[in-house]
């Protein structure tokens, strides 16, 4: 099946208006792509990304009428700012299997692959987790997420307990319980983020293992190693209920940390009694990890 592939540029302002607007005329699916090319940074959970200029891609079926689109689009939008309409036919493929030609295995340390589905790996003193682009952010591409990961395969995580803020894909919180760890609990604010995880976790056959929650669902107790892979500022603000979460002398790890931001995350912790180390880089990406002092 073919598909008309639609966009337009509009502001920050107007974009997730417009995107709304195309739903209602039918689209099947609503993207957001930066018009400027400026960088893009791994979103907080549940975050969409908007820029200061955003293109707005839209797709319908084959029997929907683009000028018709175009037409509604501008009159209701004709006091925003609009430009750069642009439409094709595009040819079907498979979407995810795409992408895929770009994902490749990955290792991390000297025990854990990441693979996505037809390639795993079976060295001898490795594990592999299996895992394809889906609803969640999360494959071990994004240096926040590979950090984490060299973590976890660099750490004796036999019989721990294991928390999962910001679980996205599950990735880190599978990862864990395949390296050996008792028990994993994840957590997110976006409803496809624990689908997701509950979907990887089975396609890596851990589910009796893993737990997921809604955050406002959580019932908070401790764990043996917390691992919060968000961004610097919601770190800082949940500095308090997620030092909590460690149990005395448990580990605490946390990423999605600029470089320059290790000074504020790291004051933020030390008043919490958490102790955090240098910080490992990737770029200019960092994690920070510690020890919960009493």
């Amino acid at each position: 099946m073919a598909w008309h592939q639609l966009f337009i540029i509009t502001d920050k302002e107007t974009a997730s208006e417009v995107s709304d607007f195309f739903s209602e005329l039918g689209a099947v699916s609503v993207t957001y792509m930066d018009a400027e090319d400026l960088p893009v940074y791994e979103p907080a959970p549940g975050e969409i990304k908007i820029w200061r200029l955003t293109k707005v891609i839209a797709l319908f079926e084959l029997d929907a009428e683009p000028e018709l689109v175009r037409a509604l689009l501008f009159s209701r939008f004709k006091n925003n700012v609009l430009q750069d309409w642009y439409q094709e036919v595009l040819a079907d493929q498979v979407w995810e299997r795409t992408w895929m030609e770009h994902y490749q295995p990955m290792k991390f340390g000297h025990s854990l692959w990441i693979c996505p589905t037809g390639q795993e790996k079976n060295e001898t003193n490795t594990v592999c987790l299996t895992l394809d682009p889906g609803l969640a952010f999360g494959t071990g591409t994004h240096p926040t997420t590979a950090l984490c990961l060299e973590w976890l395969a660099n750490h004796e995580l036999s019989n721990k307990t294991i928390i999962d803020y910001g679980c996205g894909s599950g990735i880190l919180a599978i990862a864990a319980l395949l390296l050996g760890a008792k028990q994993a609990h994840a957590i997110d604010i976006d409803p496809q983020a624990i689908e997701a995880t509950h979907y990887n976790a089975e396609k890596n056959q851990v589910e009796d293992k893993l737990t997921c929650y809604l955050a406002e669902q959580f019932n908070p107790f401790q764990a043996d190693i917390v691992l919060a892979n968000i961004l610097a500022q919601p770190l800082c603000d949940l500095s308090e209920p997620i030092s909590k979460r460690v149990k005395s002398k448990g580990k605490l790890i946390l990423s999605g940390i600029l470089n320059e931001q290790t000074e504020s995350v790291t004051k933020a912790y030390q008043i919490q009694n958490i102790q955090l180390a240098s910080p490992v880089s990737q770029g200019e990406w960092c994690l920070l990890s510690g020890s919960k002092s009493t």
